[in-house]
């Protein structure tokens, strides 16, 4: 590679520095990225697997401060996935062609440029922001591209390319998944919660945008809420929930019955008792979960919350509440765990419950029989030290004659 080629490698490691300085939450995400010289790239662009192509003639005529506001916005399409994103777009709109792919990487340059300037990060010339598009701002790509389309106010942004990291298609210039530097799946992940740890820990520091990715990284929303509640309200409206014979009114198959008066099946709303594992296994982040699905449970019986108790249980069943509210419930213990106890006085309440749900990472012993109403377990992921997930933990399966969902997949 000539000298013309070659990248100042001062005003790359400057041009690092000022980034991780005006954005502290994100310096793991831009020391994570590679740089890679390559005289074909318009300005500097990413791929999916976090290289930095920049131009050596760009990055000769631009100062540091400057190329630090292009580094932060790659590694902001890197951390929000924009690869990802434009990818499962593309499909399930058919979308095809360079030219929807344009559209894609300007809508994800509107969701990152809206808050990524000012506070010691220069706005470049020609960023594309919201307004550039006639768009308000605080959205997010899949807003944005909804809302416009390629026409004589885009004819003048034909030239962007942020690379195969912003809307997913790779380019003649990129290394692909085989060449040097790039990351795993694996380290990708661990960038990303990092950095959301870092967000989430520094609350205040970061714009509104990226707690909002922050928080999503964190606990991000899966499947696992619907298959619950389908879950729940599935045990609650089977076949002999709520059910009993009552003489009120008579059946009305007592007309072809002279002389005898038989009852007739009455159904009335499910009773459910909620067994909330605290023991010292489960996290606080998970405990907090647990209030969550403890009020949409109610939504799942009509709202009606005095139909509704909640229990903890270590070792031990602690008081049981009555629902008012999720976040009045006081949830004790932090010991070890037999939900056997729960269960036993669960079922030893007056009502007697109609179906029990028990919210637990699934380290406890279990009851050796069935017990005699349905039985819904969400299980919470295995966590270890400082409340990270074990990956490789595997938890002891509940009975068979539960139904289980497992509970936010661990994610790093």
């Amino acid at each position: 590679m000539t000298a013309a080629q070659a990248l100042d490698p001062d005003k790359i490691y400057a041009a690092r520095l000022h980034a991780a300085r005006a954005r502290p939450y994100l310096a793991t995400a831009l020391y994570a990225l590679h740089i890679v010289a390559s005289p074909r790239v318009p300005t500097m662009g990413v791929d999916r697997h976090w290289r930095c192509y920049a131009s050596p003639v760009f990055v000769a005529q631009r100062p540091a401060e400057e190329l630090a506001s292009h580094l932060v916005h790659g590694v902001s399409h890197l951390l929000r996935d924009h690869h990802g994103r434009s990818d499962r777009y593309a499909r399930a709109h058919d979308l095809t062609g360079r030219a929807e792919r344009l559209r894609m990487n300007l809508a994800a340059d509107a969701e990152i440029n809206d808050d990524a300037f000012g506070d010691g990060l220069l706005v470049p010339d020609d960023a594309v922001l919201p307004s550039t598009l006639d768009l308000p701002g605080g959205q997010l790509m899949e807003d944005y591209l909804r809302q416009f389309r390629l026409g004589p106010r885009t004819d003048g942004l034909t030239w962007l390319d942020c690379g195969s990291g912003a809307d997913g298609l790779c380019r003649e210039w990129e290394l692909g998944p085989d060449g040097a530097n790039g990351l795993s799946d694996q380290q990708r992940d661990a960038v990303r919660f990092r950095v959301a740890h870092s967000i989430v820990g520094r609350p205040g520091n970061a714009p509104r945008g990226w707690q909002r990715w922050a928080e999503e990284a964190l606990h991000p929303t899966q499947p696992w809420r619907a298959l619950l509640g389908a879950a729940i309200r599935t045990a609650t409206s089977s076949s002999g929930t709520g059910e009993n014979y009552t003489y009120r009114r008579p059946a009305r198959r007592s007309a072809a019955v002279p002389g005898a008066v038989l009852p007739s099946l009455r159904r009335t709303p499910p009773r459910v008792s909620v067994i909330v594992d605290t023991s010292g296994s489960v996290s606080d982040a998970d405990l907090g979960s647990a209030l969550l699905e403890v009020a949409a449970i109610t939504r799942a019986v009509g709202g009606r919350r005095d139909l509704v108790t909640v229990l903890s249980c270590d070792a031990a069943a602690r008081v049981v509440h009555p629902l008012c509210r999720a976040e009045d419930i006081p949830l004790f213990g932090g010991g070890g765990t037999d939900l056997r106890a729960g269960f036993t006085r669960a079922l030893r309440s007056r009502p007697r419950p109609d179906v029990v749900v028990v919210l637990t990472d699934g380290q406890t012993p279990w009851p050796s029989s069935r017990p005699g109403c349905r039985t819904v377990v969400g299980l919470f992921p295995p966590v270890g030290p400082r409340g990270r997930p074990v990956l490789d933990s595997v938890p002891d399966r509940p009975p068979g004659w539960a139904q289980v969902v497992e509970i936010g997949t661990p994610r790093v």
